[in-house]
């Protein structure tokens, strides 16, 4: 699953104009017919999403994976659900394309095809976005204190936005974490010869539901991790994951921030998987990771792989990331004040700084793509 730069020009374009994005694409203000056409294509896509998050979230899409075609009776009896308001979504899923229909017979049946069911419930494959709606709808959820957030300057904290935010991220990068990681880390020798080292201390910053951690230990089986994250259910599910996974005995997530990393240490590598931006503090949480690091040891930062400058209109990576940013990400950074305020995308550049205010001596970007949509950055002490 890769996001690649929009090569289609938005509607309006003008080959004269100067205004490019990073593909070189040219855009001209649009007339009002045309972004009328445009808003209600948008409109109709914001309905598809929340669609999507009530089959996700209703069990509908799996029941008819393992037991389609259904009928809106079968589907409702075997999900127990409303049977009018089953047929109303698969109607409507039907109308979208989403799931397939057949009419010929006295009572409708609804299926749905091998490539939607692997992109909506295979929680395995790297295709996977079935728990993408959910971070919207847990958004959504919270639009009169997002709204009050916007007036005053304040946020909506990751604990406020609850459940579905906390799940959908964690699933999302599941099977990158579990398939991808271990390939990734072994393609950079240094870094992989530093994890192989028997008795290696790992600290791993922001854990989430501790995919990237239990991944880390399933790699490199001599090496003991900890993990630090400021969110007690995020600390409850991870530790319920190690365990289930059996690492629990290599494997400690505890609850803290990532600037009570000097207290742990020292370690031979530090990771902080797409939460830096979400940080309200980055530089300090940078400086307290480089203090418990041993000498020379790196801190690696997978973050979004946005571009490298603002420009507008931009590509559909960073359109994306701005939707994430608006709606979770700044709000959550900004509910701590004083905060950054980093927001999802994060530039290279604002990276760079961060870590250079931090005390280390360089940044490079590791050789490691196409891993959904994130770069990997090599911070380095020496």
């Amino acid at each position: 699953m890769t996001i690649t730069p929009d090569s289609t020009p938005p509607p309006g374009q003008d080959a004269d104009s100067t205004n490019a994005d990073r593909t070189g694409v040219v855009s001209a203000a649009p007339t009002a017919d045309e972004f009328a056409e445009r808003f209600l294509t948008s409109t109709l896509a914001t309905a598809e999403t929340m669609s999507v998050y009530l089959g996700e979230r209703l069990g509908w899409y799996r029941s008819l994976a393992d037991h389609g075609p259904l009928t809106a009776d079968d589907l409702a009896a075997r999900t127990a659900t409303d049977a009018r308001y089953a047929r109303e979504w698969l109607e409507m899923q039907a109308a979208y394309g989403i799931l397939e229909a057949d009419m010929s017979g006295t009572t409708t049946t609804f299926d749905i095809s091998p490539g939607v069911a692997e992109v909506l419930t295979d929680t395995a494959s790297l295709n996977y976005l079935g728990a993408l709606p959910r971070m919207f709808a847990a958004s959504f959820g919270r639009l009169p204190e997002l709204l009050d957030a916007y007036r005053t300057g304040g946020g909506v904290s990751w604990e406020q936005f609850g459940t579905d935010a906390r799940e959908s991220q964690a699933a999302l990068n599941r099977p990158w974490f579990e398939s991808r990681l271990a390939p990734a880390l072994a393609g950079v020798p240094h870094i992989h010869e530093l994890l192989s080292r028997p008795g290696a201390q790992v600290l791993d910053i922001g854990f989430g539901a501790g995919y990237s951690t239990i991944a880390l230990a399933r790699a490199y089986p001599d090496a003991r991790l900890i993990g630090l994250d400021i969110d007690a259910d995020s600390v409850q599910m991870a530790r319920r994951n190690a365990e289930a996974a059996g690492h629990a005995d290599r494997v400690h997530f505890e609850i803290a921030g990532g600037e009570e990393a000097t207290r742990r240490g020292p370690f031979d590598a530090a990771f902080a998987f797409e939460c830096l931006h979400d940080m309200p503090r980055p530089v300090e949480v940078l400086t307290a990771a480089r203090q418990a690091l041993a000498p020379g040891a790196p801190m690696i930062v997978m973050d979004e792989a946005v571009s490298d400058k603002f420009s507008g209109p931009a590509d559909e990576l960073d359109k994306l990331m701005y939707g994430f940013s608006l709606f979770v990400c700044l709000p959550d950074s900004m509910s701590s004040p004083p905060s950054a305020a980093t927001g999802t995308v994060m530039r290279p550049s604002t990276l760079r700084s961060y870590a250079e205010q931090a005390g280390f001596r360089s940044v490079e970007v590791l050789p490691i793509e196409d891993f959904a949509f994130f770069r990997f950055y090599e911070l380095r002490t020496g």
